[in-house]
């Protein structure tokens, strides 16, 4: 766990359960599989009858108004509205599932921060991998992919993640963080 985290679940001295509002934000370079692995999370932990959300980067950037842009500016508001968006739901219950870049370790110290619990998991595909996979086309188009996290824009990976899924959608990963969650029973 890194320094100075919250711990993702702390049972009472009278071994109560945890409140089940938590944030867990997968952060990982364009293409490694965050919005993958969020979506395998969030049927994982509504099958265990746990409210979850998956917060998509990209689908909330496309509602916000104005829009942000990719500029420093526009990624700070996006980033910062996600990780009071994804607050906003843990203290109300749910389990946010954030499946966003946030390149700069400092809007995810943001988010945990903000979060009642908080789990990061670092989606730690290799960046050829993402340039391989590309669906959306991001690597390919010099200009997009010069402001590009892990292309053109430096990506800090997390000093201490929680969970680190290799590749990806890691049904092991999965585990852990359902582990961290205080989730159990689940095939």
């Amino acid at each position: 766990m890194s320094p100075g985290a919250t711990p993702p679940s702390a049972p009472s001295a009278a071994g109560a359960s945890p409140p089940p509002g938590a944030v867990v934000w997968l952060t990982g370079l364009p293409a490694s599989g965050k919005s993958t692995l969020a979506t395998r999370l969030e049927a994982r932990l509504r099958e265990a009858r746990v409210p979850a959300v998956v917060l998509d980067g990209d689908e909330v950037r496309e509602v916000l108004v104005p829009r942000p842009g990719h500029d420093p500016a526009g990624r700070d508001a996006c980033y910062r509205t996600l990780a009071g968006l994804a607050a906003l739901l843990a203290r109300r219950g749910q389990v946010a599932i954030v499946a966003a870049t946030a390149h700069q370790r400092a809007w995810r110290e943001l988010a945990r921060a903000r979060a009642p619990r908080f789990v990061e998991v670092h989606v730690a595909t290799p960046v050829d991998e993402c340039r391989r996979r590309d669906p959306k086309g991001l690597y390919a188009t010099a200009a997009i992919a010069a402001a590009l996290p892990g292309a053109g824009v430096a990506y800090e990976p997390p000093l201490c993640p929680d969970v680190i899924a290799p590749h990806g959608d890691d049904p092991r990963a999965a585990d852990a963080v359902l582990a961290l969650l205080g989730v159990g029973g689940l095939t």
